[in-house]
């Protein structure tokens, strides 16, 4: 793909995010939610495209033209689902369901073949694209019973069909292989999952007929491949005898079926029983229940309770499987330790029981011994840290937040920690309401319980859904006071939290209004804390923000990062350079100041010297000088 190819399809690419952004949703439409988060992520991709539309050079990848189908099918099952209605049909509804999952499914797997580092996209857009791409993923792996064999399999099908001959026996092994897979509740047959896809897609296909064509073509083939294959071609014969994903990974061993996790379908290391009988991957199935299911994800049947119990002979069967076909087994929460005063109580689920049940004692006394051992025990390993979820201990230690015992407040904050390492348990702590009463500790606690808050926020906002929750509770104001006054220890852990709070674009100017760049500036002028690099990062996150990029020239940043050019390491250099760079593009006033502040030479000098990644943008850098010297 030509340069002048990727301007325009940049410029294409554009339209549709500003088309998507402009489709309304029916506020009784049962697929509200949906609609807007589908349209939420997409327009975050707006940056991305921005850079790409202004690369000079050509791509050797089609991962532009896919994205364009992308979006385009993106728009096609908004515009369905914007108007459905809630007195629609089971069917029609699960219709629908399904092309969403498609479609985010289709999404995710085209951001992850971009080429980045080929367009030259910033860290700043990066960080964006990879939040979304995170979402993304997530939001597909929610859907349990979304089978990513018969998705692939579309995938292939729709994008040979436009070939004048396509691989008849690889796509003849496709479809008999795919004739029927189970879609939620309803079993649809692989023609009809197809024409599905093709709803969507009619307005990146060439006519209206396009899916009536595939379809047609399905019916018309033989799916032995016999009438249609030379029998002499024994390469073909070959193909013919496997599955699409052996197609693709030749030596890959197959591993039984009953073996892996129906969400996840990867091998289980920790498999678990739901009450319906069926058994799940415990990490995939908490994260189904977590996200408000209360149904099987296999039988779609409603769960009595939500109980996980071990599946340990299945465990052993794999473990068995595992050390017969020499492949590295996998390590679930079984594995236990058994170090320290605790070592009686690690995976004793009675003892763990008994202690949970002390934190609601009257004696304050009991209360803190009680929390200090659960402080030790979460700290020892995944099991400990689900049995003590599911003995009930979460909403109890967001209570002991508020004591006024100290130490039992620092214990309890810890111990909220040391439980949130375990991902499926963050979502249960921010249900607990713990996310307030972690900024009060923060705020007031002593300085080891306000370092471990630090920790304890930058760990739940790892989930995405979460940045937002922690960004308007007030934390990024605390965050910022304790990277101004705290220990070194609680610089480090406030500065950790704010980058990541500051990934989603909603927290950057929070930030900036809450005062950070007044410690980040002591910081860069005074480096004895030792915390330049996690400094210059933040600010490369900030400077992709345009109220941002204002505050930070105003903040006199400039001629501290061409310092850092001249003087600084070879890391601080590329950081530095990166952020002068973002504030630069489109700002003709703040490249006249790198300019008149000399800049030239040492970024010269970068250009040639530096990492790979300093040389890319010192010389873009210089670039952009150069035009402007040329018009002055």
């Amino acid at each position: 793909m030509e340069a002048g190819e990727i301007g325009r399809l940049g410029h294409d690419l554009m339209d549709l995010l500003q088309a998507i952004g402009h489709i309304g949703v029916d506020f009784t439409s049962p697929f509200k939610k949906d609609c807007t988060d589908l349209s939420r992520r997409i327009s975050l991709l707006s940056h991305l495209i921005d850079e790409i539309r202004d690369f000079k050079g050509s791509s050797p990848s089609s991962s532009l033209a896919d994205l364009h189908l992308a979006l385009n099918a993106a728009m096609g099952i908004l515009q369905i689902a914007r108007s459905s209605s809630p007195v629609s049909s089971d069917v029609a509804q699960k219709r629908i369901s399904f092309q969403f999952q498609y479609v985010t499914w289709q999404l995710e797997k085209v951001l992850g073949e971009i080429p980045y580092d080929h367009f030259d996209v910033s860290d700043e857009v990066r960080e964006q694209v990879d939040l979304v791409h995170l979402q993304l993923r997530r939001a597909t792996e929610q859907n349990g019973s979304l089978n990513s064999k018969a998705l692939t399999g579309i995938s292939y099908v729709l994008s040979h069909i436009h070939d004048d001959d396509p691989d008849p026996q690889i796509l003849s092994r496709v479809i008999e292989n795919l004739q029927t897979e189970n879609m939620g509740d309803v079993n649809h047959d692989f023609q009809a999952m197809l024409g599905m896809v093709a709803e969507i897609y009619g307005k990146a296909w060439n006519n209206a007929g396009q899916a009536k064509y595939i379809l047609e073509r399905l019916e018309n083939f033989d799916s032995s491949g016999g009438n249609q294959i030379n029998e002499a071609d024994a390469k073909r014969d070959n193909l013919a005898n496997k599955t699409l994903e052996e197609i693709k990974n030749p030596d890959s061993l197959t591993i039984p079926d009953d073996f892996c996790c129906p969400i996840s379908y990867e091998l289980m290391r920790d498999p678990v029983i739901v009450t319906t009988g069926q058994t799940y991957e415990r990490s995939s199935i908490q994260r189904w229940i977590d996200g408000g299911s209360k149904t099987c994800p296999k039988t779609q049947q409603k769960l009595q309770n939500l109980t996980l119990t071990p599946n340990y002979v299945l465990r052993s069967l794999i473990r068995q499987w595992c050390e017969a076909h020499r492949v590295e087994q996998p390590q679930g929460s079984s594995n236990r330790k058994s170090d320290g005063s605790s070592q009686e109580i690690n995976g004793d689920r009675a003892a763990i029981n008994a202690l949970v049940r002390q934190l609601s004692s009257q004696s304050s006394a009991e209360q803190r011994a009680a929390v200090a051992e659960i402080r030790l025990l979460a700290k020892r390993g995944t099991e400990n840290r689900i049995l003590i979820m599911e003995a009930g201990a979460i909403p109890v230690l967001v209570n002991l937040l508020s004591t006024d015992d100290l130490r039992t407040q620092e214990n309890a904050v810890t111990s909220i920690l040391n439980l949130s390492i375990y991902d499926p348990n963050k979502g249960v702590i921010v249900l607990a309401g713990a996310i307030p009463p972690i900024v009060e500790v923060l705020k007031k606690g002593t300085m080891e319980a306000r370092e471990n808050a630090a920790a304890t926020l930058f760990s739940l906002s790892l989930i995405d859904e979460n940045k937002i929750t922690i960004g308007a509770s007030g934390a990024i104001k605390a965050l910022v006071d304790l990277l101004q006054r705290g220990s070194t220890r609680g610089k480090k852990d406030a500065s950790t939290a704010l980058f990541n709070l500051c990934i989603y674009h909603g927290n950057k100017a929070r930030a900036i209004r809450a005062g950070i760049l007044v410690p980040l500036m002591n910081i860069l002028q005074d480096s004895s804390d030792g915390m330049v690099d996690e400094t210059l990062t933040i600010l490369s996150v900030l400077a992709s923000n345009q109220e941002c990029k204002v505050a930070i020239a105003k903040a006199n940043a400039i001629p501290v990062l061409i310092d850092l050019i001249r003087t600084g390491l070879p890391r601080n250099k590329e950081n530095a350079t990166a952020i002068l760079l973002a504030l630069c593009k489109k700002d003709s006033e703040n490249l006249a100041c790198i300019g008149r502040l000399g800049a030239l030479i040492p970024l010269t000098e970068l250009a040639k010297s530096g990492t790979d990644r300093a040389k890319r943008k010192a010389t873009s850098l210089l670039e952009h000088l150069g035009r402007m010297q040329q018009i002055v």
